[in-house]
């Protein structure tokens, strides 16, 4: 028999023989696990790594790149409803879908490299005069052309949202049209195989993000007009700027290559339809009738308020906003938090966060649904496992009570050895008074002294020494020091001693790994529990309401989750910067943070938002109705004089129908799915 062309692999007309051995569920799963792990490179990945590069570039502050994170979300809140309604009708392409999504994530990539090449090349500091004292000189004008930093950078901000926009748009069939084409090509017990294979390389995704843009980010930007090593700096230089916008390209061009075969796809594979037949088999006599939610464009509304009047499914979206709200704001800001905190450049912490993203992100999530397996755990089960999940990680949150002291700067947490400037900024003295510094502005140096300095100028050094790894300053009028340390070029072996150099002051902190620990156990239980709510959501409702009640999930989620997180934890963030630089009369990126503040913002908002998902876990369980409540309940009374009845009830419920006459599991509100669910109950 000759299949229809819409059944074959290939494009359009193009539908060779050869191409159809791999019209397979396990080569779908492939690309589809791509698509996922270039989509959480690219979002949860490279975006997050960058944070505080494209900050410092551009001159922004945390709320700002937290509205550039929370792009994603917003486009994927606007999307999701009519991507899941049209691409889950009855003879739609899923895969056409999900090809043309992939396309559209690359070219939000592409858009997102696009600030780096409208900007001038960034300018070190030391290279200008500004940069040093002069004696009775005036303020100088700042730069604002972008030299340094985009000063003001609101048209970058646009850029990038933009960008972030399109990778939420392109990214929204993946977890919801990706999800259900996997479900409906394989049987129901390879179904959670395949699932937590697809999701463990999601979460795979953002540690080669964090690994890669992280090793991108020890590139200088600039690195294909200007060699670094003339500059004299090194990525520990407090003037680096990495090369952020390598990863984007690249994301651009691996979408490319994914886009091509998802897009050959049939609308479904061979075997599918006698897979879909047994589970209306199964599934018929758990409802009470076949819903018409898809059949006409009116009855949206019906179908919505039939997911919203089921309790079960409601708690589970709010522990899911709960549990989405923390993980888009840590994912966007702990390596910014890192970096602060134990004093770590962008790079290590992006590595950091990739080595332990992978094993915590990936193994929770394959653990999850092993667990479910191995258990045969029913849906009741399935829910206080999330609770318990969901309970540990609450309690290795206190993580962030883990704090470091705050680096000594000069004018902020310790005062210069010189007399402050009466009506002056607290980072002015009368030993850089005459100096004529840009306040705000310039690179930090750390003097002899152990003091860190926010510029050479304000330093009140004179001279530069350019080195090829380091640019040393001498004649620092606010560097107080005894004993001058010794630099050695590693390229001329030349010793020169010098008063304040271009690096961030190096301090003491025990606790960078007691807390990398913590976190992983943090990560660990948080994914362990995702994989079993996103079961239990498909089990407490209908069959045939499961592509729109993951498309309602998921737009709940990022309203009241995702969304506004980046939003929050950049506003808190910068509620604890306690030094701003200058760009062109406006505030810029901060320069300085409270490492005590940071610390405790983040411990509450982690411990708010743990507790929150543990009482609407708990709620799920508590308001879940299992299928048959009425007639396994007297079931249990061993004694009642009516257990007659009661077994003539249960074999009435394993054949379909309840003592009162109604179809198996099918209650009004639809809170469990019997075609998943009665097997575990009875």
């Amino acid at each position: 028999m000759v299949e229809p062309g819409e059944l074959r692999c290939g494009w359009g007309a193009l539908r060779p023989g050869w191409l159809q051995r791999f019209r397979t569920a396990k080569w779908a799963l492939f690309w589809l696990c791509w698509a996922g792990a270039i989509q959480g490179m690219v979002v949860n990945g490279f975006v997050n790594v960058v944070i505080t590069t494209i900050e410092k570039r551009f001159g922004l502050r945390s709320m700002q790149t937290g509205v550039i994170a929370g792009g994603y979300d917003m486009a994927s809140f606007a999307c999701l409803a009519p991507v899941t309604y049209l691409g889950g009708r009855a003879g739609s392409s899923k895969p056409r879908w999900l090809g043309w999504g992939v396309l559209l994530m690359g070219t939000g990539s592409l858009l997102f490299s696009l600030p780096h090449f409208l900007v001038p090349v960034y300018k070190v500091a030391g290279e200008e005069p500004d940069d040093l004292c002069v004696m009775n000189r005036t303020s100088p004008a700042l730069d604002c052309d972008g030299g340094r930093s985009s000063e003001g950078g609101g048209w970058a901000v646009a850029i990038f949202v933009l960008a972030q926009l399109l990778h939420g748009a392109g990214a929204t069939p993946l977890f919801t049209l990706g999800v259900t084409y996997i479900d409906e090509n394989v049987t129901k017990k390879m179904s959670s195989v395949y699932l937590g294979v697809y999701y463990t390389m999601a979460v795979v995704g953002p540690a080669l993000g964090y690994v890669v843009g992280g090793q991108m980010l020890k590139i200088y930007t600039d690195f294909a007009t200007v060699d670094a090593t003339s500059l004299g700096i090194t990525p520990l230089s407090s003037s680096w700027i990495g090369a952020w916008w390598v990863g984007f390209l690249l994301s651009a061009l691996l979408c490319l290559v994914v886009a091509v075969p998802l897009l050959a796809f049939p609308y479904e594979l061979p075997g599918a339809e006698e897979i879909r037949n047994s589970k209306v088999s199964e599934a018929h006599e758990g409802s009470a009738s076949k819903s018409a939610a898809f059949n006409a464009l009116k009855e949206l509304p019906k179908a919505a308020a039939a997911l919203f009047k089921n309790p079960t499914f409601m708690f589970l979206n709010l522990a899911g906003a709960s549990e989405g709200m923390l993980i888009s704001g840590f994912a966007a800001f702990l390596p910014k938090l890192i970096e602060n905190q134990f004093a770590v450049n962008a790079s290590s912490a992006a590595l950091l966060l990739g080595v332990i993203t992978v094993p915590a992100g990936g193994g929770g999530t394959f653990a999850g649904g092993w667990l479910v397996k191995r258990w045969r755990l029913s849906c009741a089960g399935i829910i206080k496992l999330c609770v318990g999940a969901t309970l540990l990680a609450a309690v290795f949150s206190f993580s962030f009570v883990l704090s470091c002291d705050n680096v000594p700067f000069a004018g902020v947490t310790v005062p210069y050895e010189s007399p402050p400037v009466v009506g002056g900024s607290p980072i002015e003295a009368l030993c850089n008074a005459g100096c004529g510094c840009a306040v705000g502005a310039g690179a930090g140096v750390c003097g002899a002294d152990g003091r860190a300095y926010a510029s050479p100028c304000l330093a009140a050094c004179r001279r530069a020494e350019r080195h090829a790894r380091r640019t040393t300053y001498r004649d620092c009028a606010c560097v107080s020091a005894s004993l001058l340390p010794i630099y050695t070029d590693p390229e001329t072996n030349v010793s020169v001693e010098y008063e304040a150099v271009d690096s961030p002051c190096s301090g003491s902190c025990p606790h960078l790994w007691l807390f990398v620990f913590l976190s992983f156990c943090v990560m660990l239980f948080t994914f362990t529990a995702t994989m079993p709510a996103l079961s239990a959501t498909l089990r407490c409702v209908r069959e045939d309401q499961r592509s729109f009640a993951l498309g309602i999930q998921w737009i709940l989620v990022r309203l009241l989750g995702t969304i506004p997180a980046p939003l929050m934890f950049g506003f808190l963030i910068d509620l604890s910067c306690s030094l701003w630089s200058s760009n062109c009369g406006t505030t810029g990126a901060c320069r300085l943070y409270d490492n005590r503040y940071m610390s405790r913002y983040m411990l509450a908002i982690a411990l708010v938002g743990k507790l929150c998902s543990v009482l609407f876990f708990f709620l799920a369980w508590w308001c879940y109705r299992p299928p048959n409540n009425n007639a396994v309940a007297p079931a249990l009374v061993l004694h009642d004089k009516t257990n007659i009845t009661t077994v003539n009830t249960v074999s009435a419920a394993v054949n379909g129908v309840n003592g009162n006459g109604l179809v198996n599991g099918a209650d009004a509100n639809g809170y469990c799915n019997a075609a998943l669910e009665c097997s575990d109950h009875l």
